[in-house]
């Protein structure tokens, strides 16, 4: 039986493709984009270029999966889903079609990605946040667009395992990151969009770094390592109903992020303050559910996820320099 996952070409399900093949598994990698533009395209896998908001393409990428792994969305960065709110929340389509094929398929096990944008906002007004449980998401709250079709295709996943039986799993991920991401553009995360101009400022020799509102906003950040085994973990467990916290418990504020992607590159910055989207004041994630019921959760330091993101995205920005030059 083969493994399917939706959005191979993005970030996230490029590595999660890649853990798969190494676990001997036979992968349908799928995305809409055009295979030029995936961000790892791996040759022991079946690599499709589909719809999955497309019911007909759905149902056919569908056939013959024991475990779906729905990672296709239309997002971005805070500076993305703030602009683009119709964009995101047509994501529905895509959530709703490949939930049907796999019922339609007999599909066994189906992991749905959910964001943290689900939470209620009124629980996410001060820097000095408390970490957020499952729970905090109701009542309903979440951020305008992109947390709304999150949150319904969370609802869609639970009632499909009640009406139709499918194992059902949904990760709320909080803020994923590392290599082989998007570090331009205007798609890009916070921590990548750091690294970047750390290493701008770094090249050009300015003494300065641009960060959107004061800095002050708090946030936990997730290496992709630990996102990729807390997802399988999750979708393989023999039982787990309702949603559950994928994410790393070591809040910082923005300010401090800067920082340690500075030390990292051995270029102190002065910081300017500017106004741009920032999102709610606070976000960080509680483990203890996921440590409850899975006895695991994310344990790697931010620093060191950061290093490893930082040195990749130094060898995009040289690469494209010397591109540039020629």
């Amino acid at each position: 039986m083969t493994v399917l996952v939706t959005g191979a070409g993005g970030f996230i399900g490029g590595h999660l493709v890649a853990d798969l093949l190494n676990q001997g598994k036979d992968v349908r990698a799928v995305d809409i984009k055009p295979q030029d533009e995936w961000y790892q395209v791996h040759a022991d896998a079946e690599n499709v270029v589909a719809d999955c908001a497309d019911m007909g393409d759905a149902h056919k990428i569908a056939v013959g999966t024991e475990e779906i792994y729905n990672l296709a969305a239309d997002m971005g960065g805070m500076g993305f889903i703030e602009n683009n709110k119709a964009e995101c929340m047509l994501s529905v389509l895509t959530s709703t079609n490949v939930l049907v094929a796999a019922r339609d398929a007999g599909t066994q096990r189906y992991f749905y990605s959910s964001s943290a944008c689900v939470y209620a906002g009124d629980k996410q007004t001060d820097p000095n946040v408390t970490a957020l449980k499952e729970s905090d998401a109701y009542p309903a709250d979440p951020e305008d667009g992109y947390g709304w079709e999150k949150l319904f295709s969370e609802r869609m996943a639970r009632h499909f395992r009640e009406d139709f039986g499918i194992e059902t799993r949904v990760a709320r991920y909080h803020n994923v990151y590392g290599p082989l991401g998007t570090w331009t553009g205007g798609r890009e995360k916070a921590p990548a969009a750091i690294c970047r101009k750390v290493l701008e400022a770094k090249h050009s020799g300015s003494n300065q770094i641009e960060i959107w509102g004061d800095g002050k906003q708090t946030r936990s950040f997730l290496y992709i390592d630990e996102c990729l085994e807390g997802t399988i973990r999750l979708t393989r467990s023999a039982s787990f109903e309702g949603p559950v916290n994928i994410g790393s418990e070591e809040m910082v504020t923005i300010n401090q992020l800067v920082d340690i992607v500075s030390d990292i590159a051995g270029k102190r910055l002065n910081k300017k303050h500017i106004a741009g989207p920032t999102g709610v004041r606070g976000r960080n994630s509680d483990n203890r559910l996921i440590e409850q019921r899975l006895g695991w959760k994310p344990s790697a330091t931010l620093r060191a996820g950061l290093e490893k993101t930082y040195s990749w995205i130094e060898r995009q920005v040289h690469s494209n320099s010397r591109a540039a030059a020629q």
